[in-house]
């Protein structure tokens, strides 16, 4: 089809505006000349325009089924839904890639776009720094990974995309987790265009943090998306496994996270200046970090692609060149950067950088783990796991104060606060964090006590996000009305602030739940027999095969009681895709409150009776459900006028008149 040969042209056009928009508005800002500057916008759109009818080209050739592309042909097949069709453009290396520079694209159009209150120096640099990125990736597109590339004669049947791939959660989680990971580039942008320059200020700190929190969100959500996907289409029942993959997407989070925090404290205070300009860099190095794992063939992983090495190759050279190069930019020139505002250790400051300490640790950590066994066995080839015990014992002892001091942040006063009085408007918190790990021990029979404080832990983040609020309301008196009028009249900020907070804590509360009261029953059964678990009664009703569009499956039935009551069914299934040749579990979740009854199927016995694996896990939504609370909380805060308006626009010298 021609609109094939049109979106490969549209790369290669695409790649040669990419050079320009890297090479003209910098050296414009180098040299003052204005007409070389204005070039970033338009070219910065136009990149947009043709990888947007790129990336139209490979959706259109997966929706109409050309299968004389080689992508079209190993990643989709004529009878897939149409939602996994289209899923399938990005559920594959090359398509993926595509994907991810269209949203790089998108970024720096949108700085282009809104970007009208910055310094015309500083916008031109930002975009320029972009258009390197840009570059890189479209040339290792076109070199190593080109979604066009024909077969001729095309076959008459594709090999179908991967079975687990094939699920709404995986239509959504990619795109998601991109925006996240390609967002962080527009900080890393202004971290380098500010160290070319030799200039940062508040300002800039004003203008870096919606790009950073813009990203901060969709990563925070496609990282939940990821987890939940994990959770009931794997078949285990668990939600996060530290895979290395997962570590990946984690590290630029908490990198992510840091740099919110230490933005803050610069554009409040005008400090930690150097650490600030550290931490975009980290963040999207971070984020190219994660892409190499994923695409070099290094690692074996459910969410790895596999590549072949000129790949792996070419993505470490972008690694080394971008990480590298800005890593000596910024040795060379953070010196000469003049240091910011002084404070006492005892304020809303020294809460950020305790803050940004502790998670900087606990990103090392992740690094440290992940990392390590692929050093160890490229240096001496011996193999070696590093799994959840090693984590459990790095990460969650670094993140305990983290989590114990984030109450504390809104409260304390800048440059010099009272921490005793502080702690004293806690003290409804504390009380909430006491008695809810008192209930829980007493509930469980006094079993599982690290679960029962981390319980506590939860409450007191829950009820110590929202003091400050709620005390910051009442301080002028006047009963109900006016409290109520003061409390809906705060900053969009302050709530975005209180409701992140608060998802953490709800986010802790369903793995404290999860993980220590969980139950597991393993067992094989018949037509008839029953499974009893957590006060529920499972009965199996026997299985029946079922058509699917492209996979047959084994459907199998089990009534739910409770105290004799029935409740509801579950239908979890075996499928087999004939395409790929591969079986799959699909679990039956069954939803009460914020826990969740899950039920999925073993490999079939050989005396015909089938494996069954049941799990009841406690307040296991609020993982989630803590997610997207934290996400709200960032839109709120993106909302929030004072961050929309950014830095103000500088006044216009007046001219002089004879």
């Amino acid at each position: 089809m021609m609109i094939t040969e049109i979106g490969h042209y549209a790369l290669v056009l695409a790649l040669g505006l990419a050079f320009i928009q890297s090479v003209l508005p910098v050296w414009g800002a180098k040299t003052g000349d204005g007409r070389l500057m204005a070039v970033a916008e338009p070219v910065a759109l136009a990149t947009l325009g043709l990888v947007a009818l790129s990336f139209a080209a490979l959706t259109v050739a997966y929706v109409r089924s050309d299968f004389s592309l080689v992508n079209v042909f190993e990643n989709s097949h004529s009878a897939k839904p149409m939602i996994f069709k289209i899923s399938g453009v990005w559920g594959n290396h090359e398509g993926s890639m595509l994907l991810w520079v269209l949203i790089l694209v998108l970024f720096s159009a949108l700085v282009a776009i809104f970007g009208g209150r910055l310094p015309q120096t500083l916008r031109a640099t930002v975009l320029s720094v972009q258009g390197w990125v840009t570059a890189a990736f479209l040339l290792f597109i076109l070199m190593t990974s080109n979604p066009f590339n024909r077969m001729i004669p095309a076959p008459f049947e594709g090999q179908d995309l991967n079975p687990i791939l094939q699920d709404i959660g995986l239509a959504i989680h990619p795109p998601l987790l991109y925006v996240g990971y390609v967002g962080v580039s527009i900080a890393f942008s202004f971290a380098i265009a500010a160290l070319i320059e030799g200039r940062i200020d508040a300002a800039w700190a004003r203008w870096v943090r919606p790009w950073t929190l813009a990203a901060w969100i969709f990563l925070t959500l496609g990282i939940a998306m990821g987890s939940y996907w994990a959770y009931y289409e794997l078949g285990w029942g668990g939600w996060w496994f530290w895979d290395p993959v997962e570590n990946a997407s984690f590290m630029p989070w908490l990198a992510a996270t840091a740099l919110l925090h230490s933005a803050i404290v610069m554009e409040k205070r005008d400090a930690l200046k150097i650490w600030t300009v550290l931490l975009a860099i980290l963040a999207f190095s971070l984020s190219l970090l994660g892409t190499f794992l994923v695409r070099s063939g290094v690692l074996t992983s459910v969410h790895a692609f596999a590549t072949d090495p000129t790949r792996g190759v070419f993505i470490l050279a972008i690694l080394v060149i971008f990480v590298g190069g800005s890593l000596a930019l910024y040795a060379w020139r953070a010196p000469m950067l003049k240091p910011g505002g002084i404070f006492a250790p005892v304020s809303r400051e020294g809460a950020l950088v305790l803050n940004n300490v502790f998670l900087s640790a606990a990103c090392a950590t992740v690094f440290v783990g992940t990392l390590y066994p692929l050093a160890l066995e490229s240096v001496t080839g011996e193999k070696i796991s590093v799994g959840a015990p090693f984590f459990n014992l790095t990460f969650v002892p670094l993140m305990i104060p983290a989590l114990i001091a984030i109450p504390f942040g809104p409260l304390l006063a800048w440059k010099r606060a009272d921490l005793a009085g502080v702690a004293e408007r806690l003290a409804a918190a504390a009380l909430a964090a006491l008695a809810a790990t008192a209930v829980t021990l007493w509930l469980s029979g006094a079993t599982g006590i690290l679960a029962a404080l981390a319980v506590g832990l939860a409450f007191w983040l829950i009820v110590g996000s929202l003091t400050e609020p709620v005390q910051r309301a009442a301080r002028g008196g006047g009963g109900v009305g006016p409290f109520l009028r003061r409390f809906f009249g705060l900053p969009r900020a302050a709530f975005g602030t209180a409701l992140g907070h608060l998802g953490m804590g709800l986010t802790v509360l369903g793995i404290a739940g999860a993980s220590g009261y969980d139950h597991e029953r393993i067992t094989s059964v018949v037509p008839g027999e029953r499974i009893e678990i957590a006060g529920y009664d499972l009965t199996f009703e026997g299985s029946t095969p079922r058509q699917g569009p492209n996979f047959r499956e084994e459907v199998a039935r089990f009534a739910v009681t409770r105290d004799g009551l029935a409740i509801a069914e579950m239908a979890p299934t075996k499928r087999f895709y004939p395409a790929r040749q591969m079986p799959t579990t699909e679990a039956a979740i069954l939803t009460r409150g914020f826990s969740q009854l899950y039920v999925s199927l073993g490999d079939p016995g050989a005396d015909g009776r089938t494996v069954v694996r049941a799990q009841f896990k406690p307040m296991v939504t609020l993982i989630w459900l803590g997610c997207v609370m934290m996400a709200l909380g960032g839109c709120l805060s993106l909302a929030d006028r004072r961050l929309r308006v950014g830095a103000p626009r500088p006044a216009r010298r007046a001219e002089a008149v004879a």
